[in-house]
């Protein structure tokens, strides 16, 4: 019973996976459609390729049966015939070329066009799917996969369709030498096309474990680059390796099986159907013999055919490797591209815009995988110009209230206002450029300074870029390098000091001159003396805007008009810094850590 349902499961399983292939097979050929004119054109030259090419062998049976055989030699008919097969092969060479460049420049278009649709997708993709999703993984998509897919335009469709004009044509002219032949190697087809099915059935779930592993190989490496340092200091190049050896081996393995599955059923098997088809032909004309004359040249004439019969049948039978990638590798791209985690955009109609900065959180509940709630009726105000600072333990949910005040997630209990108006009603043009963020962590781009305070957009001219730069202070230290804010930026920004980079982030912020500041502990990463610098430039900044600070240095927002004390995603204490030591509750324990002091000592301002 058990062995019954587990046939059926796995039946079912078959069937939705070749439903499956159908349906990328169908939406790959869709990207085809924008260049039919250019593959029409490919085709008819294909066609007049194929004819030049399939005439050649009916004009050396001529040669043999009308003038060899018979000792005729009419020097002028034997010129003509080896000159127009000349002209014949040589038409074929320059068409076969022709075309052959036309599908390989529309397949190049065709791939261009879908790495920029898996580029953009992934660009508007929700920070959930990016929590879940590693990193390499999506890499392995875009390039791998998309690469894989390539071959699919290029080499797969191209030899497929030229291999089928082809076929079509050796048919015609068998035909017209002999039908009983011709119907037999007719025959031969359901053969071929059921060692094509064999081979596609069994190979396909060991080409997807073997795409499966590669963007393993590529999410382990892309981890341990990006980890180096971290490696290195606690010595866990071994560990690394270890883990690395075994995806590498799985991937070894499963590329294995496919490498059998090749040599089994491609060209070994075609090549057995092809002896096994001469020796029947053979054979049949050495029966003929007997009974009547036989022409040679229809011999040679028909052996070639069957020659070239299996010439794009071997051509199709090695290309069913790279097809069966190309489907497992579209699969995965259209799984990608089908995405519906999207980040959340704006709801319903209308241009409403962010004037005072006025935020107001009403029982906002929120929770990141649906079942844990990380924050639990968060409600609080904080009016224009106001600074409300978030401090809490780690994991307290201050992060996850930033991150929704910023809608990179979606909201689905309670409601977050900006100036009375929800969150969600607000383009997402106007809700970036009228709220500025500073990360704790800040990221850089590739480019020189002024790109990365501008962020490449024209409208900021080279004085906003320099007196950003002089509101947060960075210009000490920018325009002392050798191109100051044409000095290059590499990866990550890694030849800078983590202050000067967040100096730099901090600057990209203020160029925007945004209504509301979001400051994810924009001191952190400063020395002494320059955070002195910031906090002053900050209490500027704060002046006529609306700031939330996620803060765990609580000597850096002593001043905010509101601090909300968090602690396993509920707001416990609210208040100022001096009314919230009047309370003596967890501000005051956290404070008295921090600075070190004794709880009986009085603490004053």
């Amino acid at each position: 019973m058990s062995q019954s349902l587990a046939s059926s499961h796995s039946e079912q399983r078959v069937a939705e996976e070749k439903l499956s292939r159908k349906h990328v097979f169908k939406r790959l050929l869709g990207y085809t459609r924008p260049h039919w004119r250019g593959l029409s054109s490919a085709f008819l030259v294909l066609l007049l390729a194929t004819g030049a090419d399939l005439v050649g062998p009916i004009l050396v049976q001529t040669f043999i049966d009308d003038y060899l055989t018979p000792g005729l030699f009419d020097w002028q008919a034997i010129v003509f015939l080896a000159a127009l097969y000349i002209c014949l092969h040589l038409t074929s060479v320059a068409l076969t070329y022709y075309q052959s460049f036309s599908f390989q420049k529309i397949a190049q278009y065709i791939i261009q066009q879908l790495r920029m649709d898996v580029f953009s997708k992934v660009q508007h993709l929700g920070l959930s799917f990016f929590d879940r999703t590693p990193g390499g993984s999506l890499v392995s998509r875009i390039t791998n996969d998309t690469e894989a897919i390539k071959e699919l335009y290029i080499s797969v469709l191209a030899i497929f369709l030229q291999s089928t004009v082809f076929l079509l044509g050796i048919f015609v002219a068998m035909f017209y030498l002999d039908t009983r032949l011709a119907l037999f190697c007719l025959a031969l087809l359901p053969l071929i096309i059921a060692v094509m099915s064999l081979y596609r059935r069994l190979s396909s779930q060991a080409y997807h474990i073997t795409r499966q592993k590669l963007s393993l190989l590529n999410a382990k490496l892309n981890e341990s680059l990006q980890g180096m340092g971290v490696i290195q200091a606690f010595r866990q190049q071994q560990r690394l390796r270890d883990e690395y050896y075994r995806i590498t081996d799985e991937h070894y393995k499963a590329h294995l099986k496919t490498v059998r599955f090749n040599g089994l059923l491609l060209r070994p098997a075609t090549d057995l159907i092809y002896l096994v088809a001469i020796v029947l032909v053979l054979g049949y004309f050495g029966h003929q013999s007997f009974l009547s004359g036989v022409e040679i040249g229809v011999v040679w004439a028909f052996v070639t055919y069957l020659d070239r019969f299996f010439e794009p049948v071997n051509m199709m039978m090695m290309r069913l490797s790279q097809l069966q990638q190309a489907l497992v590798a579209g699969e995965r791209v259209f799984g990608l591209l089908d995405e519906t985690e999207l980040a959340p955009g704006q709801q319903g109609t209308g241009n409403p815009v962010i004037t005072s900065g006025h935020i107001e959180f009403r029982d906002v509940t929120f929770s990141y995988d649906g079942k844990v709630n990380v924050l639990k009726n968060i409600s609080f105000e904080a009016k224009p110009g106001q600074t409300v600072a978030l401090v809490g333990h780690t994991g307290s949910g201050k992060s996850s209230i930033v991150n929704l005040l910023l809608r990179f997630y979606p909201l689905k209990q309670g409601q977050i206002l900006i100036d009375g108006v929800p969150l969600e009603h607000y383009k997402d043009e106007e809700l970036r450029k009228k709220v500025g963020l500073v990360l704790q962590d800040p990221f850089l781009f590739v480019g020189d300074i002024r790109s990365n305070i501008t962020l490449n957009d024209p409208s900021f001219s080279e004085q906003d870029v320099q007196a950003a730069a002089r509101f947060v202070q960075a210009d000490s230290f920018i325009e002392k390098l050798p191109r100051t804010y044409q000095e290059p930026v590499g990866e990550r920004g890694a030849t800078y000091s983590s202050g000067q980079r967040q100096l730099i982030s901090y600057a990209r912020t203020m160029v925007r001159n945004p209504k509301i500041l979001v400051l994810d502990e924009a001191t952190a990463s400063v020395d002494t003396e320059t955070e002195e610098a910031i906090q002053e430039a900050l209490a500027n900044m704060r002046q006529g805007r609306t700031t939330i600070a996620i803060a765990h240095r609580l000597s850096t927002i002593q001043e905010a008009d509101l601090i909300l004390v968090l602690h396993k995603g509920e707001i416990i204490e609210r208040g100022t810094h001096q009314e919230l030591l009047a309370k003596k509750g967890l501000y005051y324990k956290m404070y008295l850590l921090q600075h070190g002091i004794n709880e009986k000592l009085s603490v004053q301002g």
